[in-house]
């Protein structure tokens, strides 16, 4: 699957949902879904997780979506541990797997072909998790993924990304990024 393709589809069903996207996720999120309510995790590489976790956790109404990157989620896996023992229901982690460390050259994350980052969420606690190798089955899942109790982790089967933040322009600082996220979440 593309990234942005795998963007577009959550972007279709994705409702009120806050939404964290990091890394190579960042730059087409912004181009499919300026609207969306969300906040980018740049820079704090493996940290997508627990910002979202910290967003479930403080909007119990709403759904989060983390749209991870596998060598972001190597990067901090006690993560899967932390957000299993918060067991937020509103809490579903989109992990973009596509076996590098994209955003920073492309090289091979350890392990890659052979880390199952579902069963690791699974055996940290997640209420469900599963592995998604083709857009009609993400389009079927969806969904589910989006509405069951939480929390939930699909690893997603994907090609590259066609821009990472290193090689997009621009965007936000974070402080504005989480005074505009603040601005929405209190507007009545």
């Amino acid at each position: 699957m593309y990234p942005e393709d795998v963007l577009r589809a959550i972007n279709e069903v994705r409702g009120n949902a806050i939404v964290v996207p990091t890394m190579t996720a960042v730059p087409a999120w912004r181009t499919i879904a300026p609207d969306a309510t969300s906040v980018d995790c740049v820079g704090f590489m493996g940290g997508a997780s627990s910002l979202g976790l910290g967003l479930a956790l403080a909007q119990p109404g709403r759904r989060v979506i983390v749209l991870d990157g596998d060598g972001s989620l190597l990067m901090q896996l006690g993560s899967l541990a932390t957000v299993a023992g918060a067991a937020p229901p509103n809490f579903t982690h989109m992990l973009f797997s596509n076996g590098v460390y994209q955003t920073s050259g492309s090289q091979e994350i350890p392990g890659s072909g052979a880390v199952n980052f579902a069963g690791m969420a699974e055996a940290a606690g997640y209420t469900f998790a599963t592995r998604i190798e083709n857009l009609e089955e993400l389009h079927i899942r969806l969904p589910e993924l989006l509405s069951s109790q939480g929390p939930i982790l699909a690893e997603l089967a994907v090609e590259e990304a066609q821009l990472t933040p290193m090689t997009a322009p621009g965007g936000d600082p974070l402080h504005v990024q989480v005074s505009n996220l603040r601005a929405a979440l209190t507007k009545k």
